[in-house]
């Protein structure tokens, strides 16, 4: 078993893909750690909920690949689920704490450029506007599902409501693709395409932000032309 895991091992890509990618190479790593890839699962989804520096970690098509791999037997629907949804829940949970606790000295002191004064402004306003809803919405957003828990805690989101939200959204979210994949995964024609299914699934979790671009964008054209007219 040693050997076969050093083999498999050492036919890997670097660990940063691996980690990037790893609904690409999820087979292989079944292959390498067994049951240790519940826990490997496990700490991707955490890290890419849980830590806002991390978001770009895989997360729809990772669980879309685990239930793909559970339909064909490789691992198991329900322990996925169940570790899905704790590394979901927690990592929103630890976010909103280090938002809540860390955010408002960063923005004080301007440690990180990318945290200002004005970012902090626009979320709370973001929120007063859009309410607890976004943090179910931003589930299925990349990038913005790493950051708005982290943002919620800053804006002082009451943590009840925050924690409400962010169980509705965890299950929505996470038996929605591993449910897809359990369904469709296996599905020869999907699995010929899987990297295709993958980019559809990326596309269609951007498309609320595009939209919302679109909007801002035809927002400010619209704008421009009333001062002109003016």
């Amino acid at each position: 078993m040693r050997r076969i895991r050093e083999r498999c091992l050492s036919s890997m890509p670097q660990l940063f893909d691996l980690f990037l990618h790893l609904d690409k190479y999820l087979g292989q790593v079944i292959a390498a750690f067994g049951a240790g890839t519940y826990l490997i699962l496990f700490v991707i989804v955490f890290l890419e909920t849980g830590l806002v520096v991390t978001p770009f970690l895989p997360g729809d098509s990772l669980i879309f690949a685990a239930g793909a791999f559970a339909a064909i037997g490789d691992l198991l629907y329900w322990p996925l689920a169940a570790l899905f949804l704790t590394a979901a829940i927690i990592g929103d949970t630890v976010n909103y704490w280090i938002g809540a606790r860390i955010g408002p000295r960063f923005f004080a002191s301007e440690k990180i450029k990318w945290l200002n004064e004005k970012h902090l402004r626009e979320a709370e306003a973001f929120y007063a506007k859009h309410g607890a809803k976004t943090i179910i919405i931003a589930r299925f957003v990349p990038i913005v599902r790493t950051f708005a828990p982290f943002v919620a805690g800053i804006g002082k989101m009451r943590y009840r409501t925050f924690i409400i939200y962010n169980i509705v959204g965890a299950l929505l979210w996470v038996f929605l693709f591993l449910t897809a994949g359990y369904r469709f995964g296996a599905i020869p024609a999907v699995q010929e395409r899987f990297h295709y299914v993958i980019l559809g699934i990326v596309v269609v979790s951007l498309l609320p932000g595009i939209m919302r671009i679109a909007r801002r964008v035809g927002r400010g054209r619209l704008n421009k032309n009333t001062d002109l007219t003016d």
